[in-house]
């Protein structure tokens, strides 16, 4: 056998695990280092921004009456209790912030982490609108924002307010009609519409998918500017890192080829965070192999025709 494999290669013909003669390649060997995973979204200051309460725990929601605030709370205020195995607990829009509306009804079941309330910053804000395909990126990169004014102060901390998610319009319960008491009797009148400091919360509009931050007390900002929020969405300590040019895929599952010995071994490799220079590997390589670069090339997938099906025929 192994004669005739001799014989069968002729002067053109070249091991298909060796590189062709004549090709220049870089080679690379992993290395370790800190990695941290960020993302931008360009926003602006806004003056009383709206954003939403989420439910805390799974079960039914139970709302109290909340009459809208002659000033600003500087308490949180207690606004809903979720109700679950016969334990309540309680959800209120904090200090600083006025209640808005009910985003759902109710008595209604809601699932942990559902807009369940909105409610209103009483100064300013950052916003920043989400597209839909970053909305899971972002709801776990929510504990490290920094924001940057335009022309403006920053980088500086930036405290997220509520939950990212989309929120319905808010509703509020009606306020009973006064009714007059029957002629011949002294059944006194029933209280009449609340007073204007007593008046209930106004229903609130629907939002779209958007961050919403605040600033620390000490920075000036400016209704309308143009800010840009940088979110972390994740971090590795001591991480082993190739060039991305050494690796075919960038999330999940993806392949590098070994060099030793001059054959080339295309390797599976589990991979991790990436900062666009570098990604991690967090299993399938040891450190200590040397790599080539650029990395495999993954196989076309079946040739189909005009019509999208795939070729049945040799």
């Amino acid at each position: 056998m192994a004669a005739t494999a001799c014989s069968a290669s002729g002067p053109g013909e070249t091991n298909p695990d060796l590189a062709p003669r004549g090709t220049t390649m870089t080679t690379v060997k992993p290395s370790r280092q800190d990695l941290t995973n960020k993302m931008s979204l360009t926003g602006k200051v806004t003056m009383n921004p709206m954003f939403g309460l989420v439910a805390p725990i799974a079960g039914q929601v139970r709302f109290f009456d909340v009459k809208a605030p002659s000033g600003t709370p500087t308490k949180p205020t207690r606004v809903a209790t979720i109700w679950a195995n016969g334990t309540p607990t309680y959800v209120e829009v904090p200090a600083g912030a006025v209640p808005g509306a009910r985003l759902v009804d109710d008595k209604a079941t809601v699932s942990a982490g559902m807009p369940i309330y909105s409610a209103k910053h009483g100064a300013y804000g950052i916003v920043a609108d989400v597209a839909g395909d970053q909305a899971y990126k972002i709801t776990d990169a929510l504990a490290e924002v920094q924001a940057q004014i335009k022309n403006g102060p920053g980088p500086f901390p930036c405290a997220v307010l509520g939950t990212i998610a989309a929120l319905p319009a808010g509703t509020v319960p009606e306020v009973p009609t006064p009714t007059e008491p029957k002629p011949g009797t002294d059944q006194p009148k029933q209280p009449g519409p609340p007073t204007q400091q007593q008046e209930q919360p106004k229903p609130t509009e629907p939002t779209g998918l958007r961050v919403v931050c605040t600033a620390p007390a000490d920075v000036k900002l400016i209704n309308g500017a143009a800010a840009t929020l940088e979110l972390v969405t994740g971090k590795a300590a001591n991480a082993l890192v190739v060039p991305v040019e050494a690796v075919a895929g960038t999330q999940g599952k993806g392949k590098v080829d070994v060099l030793k010995n001059g054959t080339r071994t295309t390797t599976d490799v589990v991979l991790g965070l990436t900062d666009g220079k570098v990604v991690e590997v967090k299993s399938g390589l040891n450190g200590d192999e040397e790599l080539a670069v650029p990395g495999p090339n993954l196989p076309d997938g079946p040739q189909q025709n005009q019509d999208g099906v795939k070729p049945t025929g040799p």
